[in-house]
């Protein structure tokens, strides 16, 4: 078995797999949405803190299992720095203790093979990732090649959410918030711009979207002056552009791929009203589309116990001693994630 920990952001998550046959034997997770919630995002420090309480705490309810683990996999980039080294001490202690190997994986890999968690991978496919802090178009060919073919140039999705819940005091995280407020709005009331429309560059970007979404506040008064129906119609024309946006970046890339199978992954794949309008551009480009377990959208430890299940076949082991945060540049247009 397979012992991965998670701690790149604000989940505490601690999994256990069976190699053999992918089965998931524990996986739980401690959110700390409601500690973070008072502040409208996510305090490193924290975080951190209540990490080192956290995991622990989880740690303890696997102990059955200690005498059946062959690896310990634990995401060491990219995150929050304070938070990430919580989760690799961990890690460090456990491998060295049971002297077994430690395998340190890359967060935006555990997403996608996130898809995978009880079952055997299916690969090539295209992948959008959204999550709270990147926003990605990805040609996954094999486990060792995933090229990036688009990316964002400044906001995330998931911050963006975040962002427009928190100008309207709405609280955090904002994407399940904002979901649910569009679905009683009118999407057309505001004529929010779709980002990069006459752009030919396959690129995402939303920080002017987000700043077109603060001057409808202030129309209104602001925050504090809005009615119910004003956040109702706010969150629906966001979510509108948003989406669009989304779809005719994706467009272009799917003109041009010939690889069958798409997904969504990452925590604002939850999102419902996205995830149908793809599944629609997917059937006008011929492509099937995943429908991945919401589950495991967010942050967790089996997405990342199940990459390591493959980088534990392939003996792809870091020395526990020296493992740290590993430095994680920006990837390009065309380069290897």
């Amino acid at each position: 078995m397979i012992l991965s920990i998670e701690s790149s952001c604000d989940d505490s998550s601690v999994a256990i797999t069976r190699i053999d046959d992918l089965k998931l034997l524990f996986h739980k997770k401690i959110s700390q949405e409601k500690e973070h919630c008072q502040y409208g995002g996510v305090v490193p420090e924290l975080a951190s803190r209540l990490h080192a309480v956290d995991l622990p705490k989880i740690l303890s309810e696997t102990k059955e299992f200690f005498p059946h683990l062959k690896a310990v996999a634990v995401t060491n980039r990219p995150g929050l720095g304070v938070t990430l080294l919580e989760g690799i001490a961990m890690a460090k202690t456990l491998a060295m203790a049971k002297k077994i190997p430690l395998i340190g994986i890359h967060h935006l890999k555990g997403h996608i093979y996130s898809l995978f968690i009880e079952k055997e991978e299916k690969l090539p496919l295209i992948v959008l990732l959204i999550s709270g802090g990147h926003t990605q178009l990805i040609r996954v060919e094999s486990f060792d090649k995933m090229v990036i073919l688009a990316s964002t140039i400044d906001d995330s999705v998931g911050e963006s959410f975040d962002k427009t819940a928190k100008m309207m005091n709405l609280g955090y995280p904002g994407g399940a918030i904002i979901e649910a407020l569009a679905k009683d709005g009118d999407e057309n009331r505001f004529d929010f711009p779709v980002p990069l429309r006459n752009s030919p560059l396959i690129a995402f970007s939303l920080s002017g979207l987000k700043n077109a979404v603060r001057l409808a506040i202030e129309s209104l008064g602001g925050a504090s002056n809005l009615t119910q129906q004003d956040r109702c119609d706010i969150s629906a024309s966001f979510q509108k552009a948003l989406t669009l946006h989304l779809i005719q970046k994706s467009k272009k890339v799917f003109a041009s791929e010939k690889i069958k199978d798409f997904a969504i992954v990452g925590g604002a794949s939850a999102n419902r009203y996205i995830y149908s309008h793809f599944a629609s551009l997917c059937k006008v480009y011929q492509k099937n589309i995943y429908n991945i377990d919401m589950r495991y959208t967010s942050d967790n430890s089996a997405m990342i116990g199940r990459y390591g299940i493959e980088a534990f076949k392939r003996r792809l082991f870091n020395d526990a001693q020296s493992l740290d945060i590993a430095t994680t540049k920006r990837v390009s247009v065309g380069e290897e994630l």
